[in-house]
């Protein structure tokens, strides 16, 4: 059985370059026949940036994006780097939810200036950490991701090595999503 790999887009900012790596992400993902994925883009999810109280009704949108979580085997979170940091929205979205992380590997793709976003790659992991999710070790960082423009505008340009380092990225995300399924549908996880 397919896994299902939710690729979920951090950036909301106008003009932002996310949809453009998810995308070469997913299609990355895409080319492999144990994967089925999910792109989830924050800026659409219109999920609320103040959380309810324990008492309180879940919002809709909330409600609306929990199913597509919790079916998923894996995550690809792709990230900017916004000071030294990952986005609002995105963190924003890890807190909304809870369950539906548990026991689940994450991969990060980040970019940004020269650190490729490493700092919010070692801020995430802390966080997933916290989710009791299982970051990937490896990632893909994208420097200066702007200057891999090909001559006909595409993204990345040949060479680059983005999609090697994504085919070593997605062969460890897809041995740990299929390794904690096993483990989750043998004895389901419980903090």
């Amino acid at each position: 059985m397919k896994l299902r790999l939710a690729v979920i887009i951090a950036s909301t900012r106008r003009g932002r370059f996310g949809p453009t790596v998810a995308e070469w992400f997913a299609r990355q993902a895409a080319k492999r026949a144990d994967l089925d994925v999910d792109v989830i883009d924050l800026a659409t999810a219109d999920l609320p940036p103040t959380l309810t109280g324990t008492d309180e009704p879940t919002p809709a949108t909330v409600a609306v994006l929990a199913p597509r979580l919790a079916a998923a085997d894996a995550f690809a979170v792709v990230t900017p780097e916004y000071n030294c940091s990952f986005p609002a929205p995105l963190k924003t979205a890890l807190d909304w939810y809870y369950d539906e992380w548990h026991a689940k590997p994450v991969a990060i793709v980040a970019y940004g200036r020269e650190s490729g976003g490493l700092y919010a790659v070692a801020q995430l992991r802390q966080v997933f950490a916290e989710l009791q999710a299982v970051t990937i070790r490896n990632t893909v960082t994208l420097p200066c991701y702007w200057e891999q423009f090909a001559a006909d505008g595409s993204w990345p340009r040949p060479g680059s090595g983005y999609d090697a380092a994504a085919k070593l990225l997605l062969d460890q995300l897809v041995w740990w999503a299929q390794a904690l399924r096993d483990a989750r549908a043998k004895r389901p996880y419980r903090p």
